[in-house]
């Protein structure tokens, strides 16, 4: 289920994203031989002739396809077996034409609309999902939550309920620029300048990002309603060093009894600022033991800022961050390209058709796992959300990777078209195949690159 719930999601994408070149070629009178969904082999092909005779063939196998009298010089419509990809094929797009319906004998003004119409019907996409999900969720406004009075940021002066509005001269829209900006950005040691905005006034803080605890090496979770079981220990950490394992269950702390996972953060906290020894009672197994255990330092350069969860909000105002959030995701595939020109993130990182279906499936299949613990409707509406979430993150993603001035991506296309309105002029078509084809090549090299490591990440 949740495979197929990531083949929908990619194929509405891929889908949209055509169906952009389609709509703006059809306004420009360029005539589309085939708009279709999927790659390979045929499983339905239609048209529809001007007479207004339908025509539908079901497996059509190429030289049928070309032999078809009937539909030539109409659209054809097609699935394909493969639900990945698609494409909308024009005349003259490709190779010269002399018919007035073709692409190449088209003006710059109407070849660049046709080219960007892909890109910007994804862009469209993106907004109408991000209107469908902050209007049921909310808006991440930057507004900044409850904070522990021992974090830096809390230390400078930085208050619950200020409005968060730069960190280090990057502007902040919503909530979650902050982690984004600080993982563009991250801190170096020195002051970190925050800007935030309390009772209509902005303030300016310079904030020590230097920060250390004592950690004893262990995880646990820390709701309300949570035990004090030990889920996971650190390698070679005080905890593992002291010979205790996970699945036990934390009784008492220095001799004060702990009930839930709250109660043993509050406690945690405090023993965690200095490097006292500290007396563990443990139950595992039907057996109570007791360590004594030292935490040892370690050093982080944070700010300790917490964002508020989503708030729901007027009508207007859902429409406005719906725009933000589009420009959000948008902002965020620069940044990703940024670190990846820059090194902050690796080749292997990235993710191709296989590593996005995979992480779809995974996201939607932990989504409706957790929401199954509260019911039926609760887990069909999160999954709903999650998918739609997803989408905006891709289609914000595909129309500005298509952009990019790249040989064979809709951006190389643009680059020429641009070229050839400054010249007045179009380019030869032959040169112009020849720099999209060593386009492709690349293209196909990092795709062969990337499909490695979307193979290597599923094996481990």
């Amino acid at each position: 289920m949740s495979i197929l719930a990531a083949l929908l999601v990619f194929s509405v994408i891929v889908l949209f994203h055509e169906f952009g070149h389609f709509v703006f070629a059809k306004k420009n009178d360029v005539e589309v031989t085939e708009f279709s969904l999927g790659m390979g082999p045929r499983i339905i092909t239609g048209a529809k002739t001007p007479e207004g005779k339908k025509i539908i063939k079901f497996f059509c196998s190429p030289k049928a396809y070309e032999e078809e009298k009937e539909w030539e010089g109409v659209t054809k419509y097609s699935l394909k077996i493969l639900p990945l990809g698609g494409s909308c094929a024009m005349v003259g797009e490709d190779e010269r034409s002399e018919s007035p319906r073709s692409l190449n004998n088209k003006s710059p003004w109407a070849k660049f609309q046709i080219v960007f119409g892909g890109p910007f019907f994804n862009f469209i996409l993106a907004f109408v999902f991000s209107l469908i999900i902050i209007g049921n969720l909310g808006i991440d406004y930057p507004y900044i939550g409850e904070m522990d009075s021992s974090m830096p940021a809390a230390k400078a002066g930085i208050q619950e309920g200020d409005k968060l509005i730069s960190v280090n001269g990057h502007k902040v829209y919503i909530g979650r620029d902050y982690s984004t900006i600080l993982t563009a950005y991250p801190l170096t040691g020195d002051n970190a300048e925050v800007i935030v905005e309390r009772d209509g006034k902005k303030m300016t803080f310079n904030v020590d990002p230097n920060y250390f605890v004592y950690r004893f090496g262990f995880t646990y979770a820390s709701g309300d309603g949570a035990d004090t079981k030990i889920s996971e220990i650190s390698d070679d950490s005080p905890f593992a060093k002291a010979g205790i394992s996970p699945g036990g269950v934390i009784e008492s702390v220095n001799g004060q009894s702990v009930s839930s996972g709250k109660e043993l953060q509050e406690i945690m906290n405090e023993y965690s600022k200095e490097a006292n020894e500290v007396e563990f009672e443990i139950s595992q197994d039907g057996e109570t033991k007791t360590y004594k255990v030292t935490p040892e330092k370690q050093e982080y350069k944070i700010l300790g800022i917490v964002m508020n969860d989503r708030t729901h909000a007027s009508f207007i105002d859902v429409i406005k961050y719906s725009f933000i959030e589009v420009g959000y995701w948008i902002k965020t595939v620069f940044m990703s390209l940024k670190m990846l020109i820059t090194g902050q993130a690796s080749m292997k990182q990235m993710s191709g058709p296989v590593g996005i279906v995979n992480m779809i499936g995974n996201s939607v299949s932990e989504t409706a796992s957790y929401g199954m613990q509260k019911s039926v409707g609760y887990a069909v509406k999160a999954v709903i959300m999650q998918m739609l979430y997803m989408s905006v993150l891709l289609s914000a993603n595909l129309g500005v990777m298509n952009l990019l001035p790249i040989p064979a991506l809709d951006g190389g296309r643009l680059v020429f078209i641009i070229i050839e309105a400054i010249r007045k002029k179009p380019i030869d078509p032959d040169k112009e195949g020849y720099v999209h084809l060593a386009g492709f090549m690349l293209l196909m090299i990092i795709m062969v690159v990337v499909l490695y490591n979307d193979i290597a990440r599923l094996i481990k």
